[in-house]
């Protein structure tokens, strides 16, 4: 029986290949319930002929699939979901590497627990790492907040979770194959696809394990989606949360304090990022001097995501002394501070 299915899409992404596919070969090892899927979405950097030698080098290793055309990220992730075998799935992005003893521990965790989610940490890998890395924290980064190490049955405390660290990303949660219905895929054609589609995954579950540890190495790169920013991926990081928030209200988390201030505080940071790109790439300094029908067009996605009103956002900030998350958030969404 597979276990768990590791589904890494690949695009040009030649140089780093070899390093991301040894790091789950090694790991694997003979376990014959590991399926490694990797699918090209027709690369043009060689990506695809390397692949191939690889997989003769690991014989029975590697599963290739190939994409015709280039579909995109959130295209290759649905193919491979679909191609799946295995009871839980680990997406990982072909720039990025499992580190040692992850697997091993995954499989720890399941055959304990079983839980529907697991989520892990990760680090930062940066090719020329700086002593301000280091004390940003980048060699282990958390992307959950809440209890850690033991089972917990409550599908709202890991939304809430989730939210609260902004991590949303799709390789730090394995998940259960059936969470993936037919209705649940990655949005094609947009960016943030991770945001847009995570919080759904969670809301399925019944039960999750977080693991306090950094499983997965995350490349940071100058052409990754936030170091390349324009408009239409602007507009969609503004958007991203809007299935989660049209879905919410058809479950009993509607209601959750944490989920609902988590939520509002996600969709705050969401709109700051949004509104600082459109400020930059128009020539402004202020959120004042930016477009005014694009930034409105933004503050209103704002206000259809988050359960909470601007003005009661500001107040829970104020209540928790969060002063400077609550001055930035009436800055860019246009309202004066008050004490």
């Amino acid at each position: 029986m597979v276990w768990l299915s590791v589904l890494v899409p690949v695009y040009n992404v030649k140089p780093y290949l070899h390093e991301c596919l040894a790091s789950v070969v090694e790991q694997a090892g003979d376990d014959a319930g590991i399926q490694i899927l990797v699918l090209d979405d027709s690369s043009t950097d060689g990506s695809w002929p390397l692949l191939q030698e690889l997989a003769q080098r690991w014989p029975g290793r590697l599963q290739l699939l190939q994409h015709a055309r280039n579909g995109g990220l959130s295209a290759a992730r649905n193919t491979l979901i679909d191609a799946a075998q295995g009871r839980y799935l680990w997406f990982l992005d072909s720039d990025d590497k499992l580190l040692p003893g992850s697997i091993a521990r995954l499989r720890a965790i399941v055959q304990a627990h079983a839980p529907d989610v697991v989520l892990c940490d990760f680090s930062v890998w940066r090719e020329r790492p700086r002593f301000k890395h280091r004390l940003r924290g980048e060699r282990h980064r958390r992307s959950f907040q809440g209890p850690a190490r033991q089972l917990v049955n409550d599908r709202c405390t890991l939304v809430a979770g989730m939210l609260a660290t902004g991590q949303l990303h799709a390789w730090s949660k394995i998940s259960l194959r059936a969470l993936w219905g037919q209705d649940l895929r990655f949005p094609p054609g947009r960016y943030f696809e991770d945001m847009a589609t995570m919080p759904l995954m969670a809301l399925r579950a019944q039960s999750f394990y977080y693991e306090p540890q950094p499983w997965v190495a995350y490349r940071q790169r100058a052409s990754s989606i936030l170091s390349t920013m324009s408009l239409p991926k602007a507009i969609d990081q503004s958007t991203a949360l809007l299935p989660l928030a049209q879905a919410l209200p058809l479950t009993p988390c509607h209601t959750h304090a944490g989920v609902r201030l988590a939520l509002a505080q996600q969709a705050a940071r969401s709109l700051i990022g949004a509104l600082r790109h459109v400020c930059r790439s128009s020539g402004g300094a202020t959120p004042d001097e930016a477009p005014s029908r694009i930034a409105a067009r933004m503050r209103q996605n704002f206000c259809d995501i988050s359960p909470l009103a601007p003005q009661a956002l500001a107040r829970a900030y104020l209540l928790r002394g969060w002063w400077l998350r609550r001055h930035r958030f009436l800055r860019w969404y246009g309202m004066r501070p008050k004490p």
